[in-house]
């Protein structure tokens, strides 16, 4: 079908030496009323991030000259990639982009409650981590590109889908979802305890902690919290980021001397391991295509949202992280 033909973008060019492009690929209908958009490669040191995705991408691909169900499925969704968002980073080995600044940080989000000392995000120095970058400037172009995506490719579809691919918090792999700048819960809520219900009885032996960023840590400057406020300005819309953070920490325990690695901290470093981690995740990302494209059929709506909120509250919020 013609909607299925893949579309690649020149999203941004970014400053270094050498100058590097940013791309993001597309396949399926670009008049489908939902969206699904992998992200990965935000920090230059999680390349397992974008391995997830461009393995992931691979395997549709492959699948398009003969996968008829596939082929529906792209009528009902348009599906967006953004497999490196910091080029430079990953190029120089660095969590930062070239300018030193982390994307994930970059946002004119300020947060609400408290953030840990630095990792919250810092204004000091781009020597330091966590860099958010010069008070009002505009964003980096990496981060730009990132935001234009998801705000053409998604937020003006009636459902969409993120998914953000990252490593490097503990032992167990997470999707966590907005907030990061307050600890009071999304306005979607509803909608993402719904999300949260259909993948859990589906998928009863998953290995993901389900819950918001904020249990963790708070941080400023966060890009999925900077497009959910943006998404508030379009009623009638539900748009719905999540971050995929695998536990890198449990690689490093099964392999102690990853730590004396900088890529070792964040990614499979043993190729068996680097290739369960990226069959691991498969179910969670055609999952992610399916409930986009039947999203009329589980979105919960009316007294359906309040009795999902309520046990949202409930499941997140009243009781301690």
């Amino acid at each position: 079908m013609a909607g299925s033909a893949v579309q690649v973008q020149l999203e941004a060019t970014v400053a270094g030496d050498p100058p590097l492009p940013v791309y993001s690929l597309a396949l399926g209908n670009p008049r489908a009323s939902a969206g699904l958009g992998i992200f990965g490669g935000v920090h230059g040191l999680e390349r397992i991030g974008t391995q997830v995705v461009l393995a992931w991408l691979h395997t549709l691909v492959t699948r398009l000259h003969w996968d008829q169900a596939l082929h529906r499925l792209l009528e009902d969704v348009r599906l967006v990639f953004m497999p490196i968002v910091n080029p430079g980073g990953m190029l120089r080995h660095t969590r930062a982009n070239p300018n030193g600044v982390d994307l994930m940080r970059n946002a004119p989000v300020d947060a609400v409650d408290p953030v840990p000392l630095l990792v919250g995000g810092q204004r000091i120095s781009a020597g330091l981590p966590w860099y958010r970058g010069p008070r009002g400037m505009p964003m980096e172009a990496e981060s730009a590109a990132l935001c234009a995506v998801a705000e053409r490719e998604l937020q003006g579809r009636a459902f969409s889908l993120a998914l953000d691919c990252h490593s490097g918090f503990g032992m167990a792999d997470r999707l966590w979802f907005p907030y990061a700048h307050r600890r009071s819960p999304i306005p979607q809520l509803a909608q993402l305890h719904a999300l949260h219900a259909i993948f859990h009885e589906s998928n009863h032996h998953h290995p993901y902690v389900f819950e918001p960023q904020s249990h963790q840590y708070l941080t400023h400057g966060d890009l999925w919290d900077h497009l959910c406020l943006r998404a508030l300005d379009r009623p009638g819309t539900v748009f719905l980021p999540l971050t995929l953070e695998m536990g890198s920490w449990l690689w490093v325990k099964k392999n102690p001397r990853q730590l004396f690695s900088r890529r070792g901290i964040f990614n499979p470093l043993i190729a068996h391991r680097q290739q369960r981690v990226l069959r691991r995740h498969l179910p969670l990302l055609e999952f992610a295509l399916r409930a986009a494209a039947s999203w009329q059929h589980w979105l919960p709506q009316g007294e359906q949202c309040e009795d999902h909120h309520r046990m949202a509250l409930d499941r997140w919020y009243r009781r301690a992280p």
